[in-house]
């Protein structure tokens, strides 16, 4: 039986997780040293030294101590197969796991997001959100990159003889080599740009949390999980949680001036459903009083749904080979010593941004190549014979989801149905990326480390054939976004505004990747951090 503590904490700000989002606008809200902020994770700090080593994500992606376990519903497109969807729960949330691309999307992406009636949001508008969040040390348009921010940003350091020859063969089916894909055009390709700065993970605690912890008007509670969010008179006022030491009490802490929701695509319609705010005759199904009927919070599910074609490899030690035995030893050494090592590598070295159709026009597709593979159905377990990988999504799927709680507990699970491949659309566009995978593969650089295909395998070739291979072994890009998306009020399923209010409960903020309208072309990180930049602006801009 739970029972409420007595002692209540006021603060000025309340904000609910401290991932991508949270931990920025901590640190951003509390640069005014009058206002007070208080910072809620549900996890532990991230204290765990494989958090910062960037080949540690092998290690911590599904440790439940740093991570929510959650998995997508079977579906008939994905073989009926439960997809894994670990989220990161500790200080730094999912950048603390992720695998560290920095990648922004098009401009196209945001000045949609503006037509859609959400004015501030074009991409010449937001871009200074983006600059102020990173520090890129490498090259590129000053007009278009930042120098000065939290957020290091480097390029690639590490060359394979495999890298180059696929480059070479990108460039040999028309992929022109492309140095800066955050700057002006993000087609072509090269090598990633990464969140790895001195051998090390930098994540989001890492880049905005670490340097301002100690400010008086800060405070983070690890361990402390939001379970209803607190409403009084129509306005929001603060949030419930519990301790993972004492989850039999819930305590409270209000908000003078807003609660800001960062915990999230899947925890923050989550949070706002258990609250009372969500789909009223689905809430009164589940016994949860109605406190304010938003349609639209869980709906718009979208994630970038992978597959990936493989091949042994010839005449190259890949990673696969690297990573074992006296050779680990070596790169560790290396590692120690501040040299390239596959230590400090994001999972994904090379990137190339096409189309589907190969013609003109913004990229429908993403791609990542790696000199190294994983056994099927093994989650980061390298291959025993020499590797490599091509992968690819569909930059803007057409399919949509959805987030919902299965009961009034907090502590259940909900139930997420990607729906991945439900639109014909998408099944098209990811069987031609897996084609162009193959051929890419195959190119004349590549021939003389190209030994023979292992995935799919040379027998499939049909249509049906590939899509029945893309259900058995694709995978989430763990980019989920649009659950509480942002919209005019006369969109009944828009959950915010385009100040990130939402709408009809004053008090109440999302800023996460919960409010995307729809899925950038791009890792989802980069995109994330920019909402919680323009968050900060709206908050302090809105202050009497």
């Amino acid at each position: 039986m739970e029972s409420m503590a007595e002692n209540t904490d006021t603060v000025d700000y309340l904000i609910v997780g401290a991932g991508a989002s949270g931990a920025l606008l901590a640190a951003r809200l509390s640069e005014d040293g009058r206002r007070s902020v208080c910072l809620l994770e549900a996890g532990p700090p991230d204290h765990h030294p494989f958090l910062h080593i960037p080949a540690g994500f092998i290690r911590m992606l599904h440790d439940e101590r740093y991570t929510w376990p959650f998995a997508a519903e079977p579906s008939p497109h994905t073989g009926n197969r439960s997809i894994g969807l670990p989220q990161g729960r500790t200080l730094g949330g999912s950048t603390a796991i992720n695998g560290m691309v920095y990648n922004r999307g098009q401009r196209e992406d945001f000045d949609h997001w503006a037509a859609l009636g959400n004015p501030g949001w074009s991409y010449d508008e937001i871009l200074p959100c983006f600059r102020r969040t990173e520090r890129f040390l490498g090259g590129g348009d000053d007009a278009l990159r930042g120098r000065q921010g939290g957020l290091r940003v480097t390029e690639n350091d590490w060359l394979h003889p495999i890298c180059e020859a696929f480059l070479a063969g990108a460039s040999e089916l028309g992929i022109a080599r492309n140095p800066d894909y955050n700057g002006a055009s993000q087609s072509g390709a090269g090598y990633y740009q990464r969140t790895i700065h001195a051998g090390r993970r930098i994540s989001a605690a890492t880049a905005f949390l670490r340097g301002v912890r100690r400010r008086p008007n800060l405070e983070v509670r690890t361990r402390s999980q939001a379970v209803r969010i607190l409403v009084e008179d129509g306005r929001a006022t603060g949030v419930a949680y519990v301790r993972a030491d004492a989850p039999g009490i819930v305590r409270t802490v209000r908000a003078r001036i807003e609660t800001v929701l960062c915990a999230g695509a899947i925890n923050t319609p989550k949070l706002l459903q258990l609250s009372g705010i969500g789909p009223a005759q689905r809430l009164i199904d589940l016994g949860i009083a109605v406190v304010r009927d938003l349609p639209g919070v869980g709906e718009n599910l979208s994630d970038h749904f992978a597959v990936r074609a493989v091949a042994r490899v010839r005449n190259a030690a890949t990673i696969n080979e690297l990573a074992r035995g006296p050779r680990l030893w070596g790169q560790v050494a290396r590692w120690l010593t501040g040299r390239p090592s596959i230590l400090a590598l994001t999972p994904s070295v090379v990137h190339f941004h096409w189309r589907a159709d190969g013609g003109d026009g913004r990229p429908d597709l993403q791609g990542v190549f790696s000199p190294a593979s994983y056994r099927a159905g093994k989650v980061g377990v390298l291959d025993a014979y020499p590797g490599m990988s091509c992968g690819v999504w569909q930059h803007r799927p057409e399919s949509r989801g959805t987030v919902f709680i299965r009961s009034a507990d907090a502590h259940d699970p909900p139930v997420i149905d990607p729906r991945y491949l439900s639109h014909e659309q998408d099944r098209r566009a990811l069987v031609a990326g897996l084609r162009l995978a193959r051929r890419l593969l195959r190119t004349g650089a590549l021939a003389p480390y190209f030994q023979a295909e292992s995935l799919p395998g040379d027998p499939l070739q049909r249509e049906d054939e590939l899509l029945d291979y893309i259900g058995q072994v694709g995978a989430s890009s763990y980019h989920l976004n649009g659950t509480a998306r942002m919209g005019p009020a006369a969109d009944h399923k828009a959950v915010v505004d385009a100040r990130l209010r939402v709408h009809g409960l004053p008090g109440l903020r999302i800023a996460d990747a919960s409010v995307f309208p729809s899925i950038p072309s791009a890792n989802i990180c980069a995109a994330t951090m920019m909402v919680a930049e323009k968050a900060a602006d709206l908050i302090r801009n809105a202050e009497p």
